[in-house]
């Protein structure tokens, strides 16, 4: 009978020796399902961002941000910033050239680059911040300084993002200066004219690196 009774005992504190053993040798397991999850949850949100361009010829600047999507790949697909040098850091490829490109052909550079790692890469490059075109405003406005250009921006949307006018404002004598084929032109825009004939017609589409001058 003693003999019986020890056997049973080490029977019972084996099998919960070895119980325990399988349970924290479970534990990783689940812990990499639950980070596997969470960054398809977190890819999940940024991929429900819109794009900041619906143009497919917008070339990608300095400062812009962009949502790097590789399929089925979380750990490379993440969102970036394009630096003052014109280059993005992704995993595997460290440094890829994106000023100059569209969404597209960096996302075609992109696949290129990491056939050498994954099998049948699809990538997908949006622009969700444009910090690379730029416009200004100056002179008699509260708060001079640039500001981004945004789709179809027209001169009397940047004054209104300026704050409107000083007391001082001259509002028939405005001018934008832009830069085009080297040279640097002149752009009368007679603000009273434009809100009161409501003539959208007059108003003037704002290009990257305009300057509007309010003496």
């Amino acid at each position: 009978m003693k003999t019986i009774f020890a056997l049973a005992m080490t029977a019972a504190i084996g099998g919960g020796a070895y119980g325990q053993s399988a349970s924290i040798k479970a534990q990783p397991d689940n812990k990499l399902t639950s980070a596997k999850s969470s960054a398809a949850s977190n890819l999940s949100v940024d991929l429900s961002l819109k794009s900041a361009t619906d143009d497919p010829k917008y070339l990608i600047g300095p400062e812009d941000e962009l949502i790097i999507t590789v399929w089925k790949e979380p750990e490379i697909s993440r969102t970036v910033p394009v630096r003052p040098d014109g280059k993005i850091s992704l995993a595997l490829l460290n440094d890829v050239q994106a000023t100059g490109r569209t969404p597209m052909q960096l996302g075609s550079d992109i696949t290129e680059k990491l056939k050498g790692f994954i099998s049948d890469p699809q990538v997908t490059v949006i622009v969700t911040r444009i910090n690379s075109q730029r416009i200004f405003v100056v002179g008699e406005v509260p708060r001079t300084g640039s500001y981004t250009l945004i789709p179809n921006m027209t001169a009397v949307d940047a004054i209104s993002s300026a704050g409107g006018f000083t007391p001082f404002a001259k509002r028939t004598k405005i001018y934008i200066l832009r830069k085009e084929n080297g040279n640097m032109i002149s752009i009368p825009f007679n603000y009273k004219e434009v809100v009161k004939s409501r003539r959208s017609d007059k108003d003037v589409v704002l290009k990257p690196g305009d300057r509007i001058v309010v003496p």
